[in-house]
């Protein structure tokens, strides 16, 4: 397993180390690339509100509970999903990307997406159509090409919001489980909230 994501972690602990990551696509159209700002962590089959609940295993959650670096895509409404598979083979734990700050290729994400500035990746289904994200990537690997993690690059928050998930009705004490990570003070954390850091929220020695 690569170095970055360490299965032996806590679900929660993966989605927090993946912020600041940098998200890579490469498509005939052009490469496009972001660093990760916002995650969710879903905790299996003990979670209501993950998809394998209770050990639900269908067709379409196949990618679930595969390795750790396994790329699970599904569809809510008109939008792809982002999430990445954390834990070891059979142990369906997950965490969804929410938000990217665009690096490389944000002319693409805008024509993409028919928006510019915050609106092109602030939220979890924004990212995946300015990312060409779709379901040919379910079940590919986050450290293959051509939708991966730069495992060489990176960037450091400050400091991380711990927050309920967003879009989790119902599902009593899993609606107001503090499984959200983000990086304070970033434009592109989904639903944001308070003052915009001058840096973005980042340290300023980055890699």
């Amino acid at each position: 397993m690569k170095p970055w994501l360490d299965s032996s972690k806590t679900t929660e602990e993966i989605a927090k180390s993946l912020l600041g990551r940098l998200l890579v696509k490469e498509t005939p159209e052009g490469t496009v690339s972001g660093w990760i700002v916002e995650t969710e962590a879903y905790l299996g089959v003990i979670d209501e509100a993950a998809h394998s609940f209770n050990g639900k295993n269908t067709p379409r959650l196949k990618s679930m509970y595969e390795e750790a670096g396994t790329i699970y895509v599904y569809q809510m409404h008109t939008h792809q999903m982002l999430n990445l598979v954390v834990k070891e083979e059979g142990n369906p734990e997950a965490v969804l990307i929410r938000g990217i700050e665009p690096l490389m290729g944000l002319e693409l994400m805008e024509t993409r997406r028919g928006k510019t500035g915050i609106e092109v990746s602030n939220g979890p289904g924004k990212l995946t159509k300015a990312f060409a994200i779709n379901q040919t990537d379910d079940g590919s690997k986050i450290y293959e090409k051509p939708l991966y993690i730069a495992k060489e690059k990176r960037k450091i928050p400050v400091s991380i919001d711990v927050s309920p998930r967003i879009g989790i009705p119902n599902k009593g004490k899993w609606t107001e489980a503090p499984l959200r990570y983000s990086v304070a003070g970033n434009p592109y954390v989904s639903k944001r909230r308070g003052k915009i850091d001058g840096n973005n929220g980042w340290l300023e020695n980055n890699r």
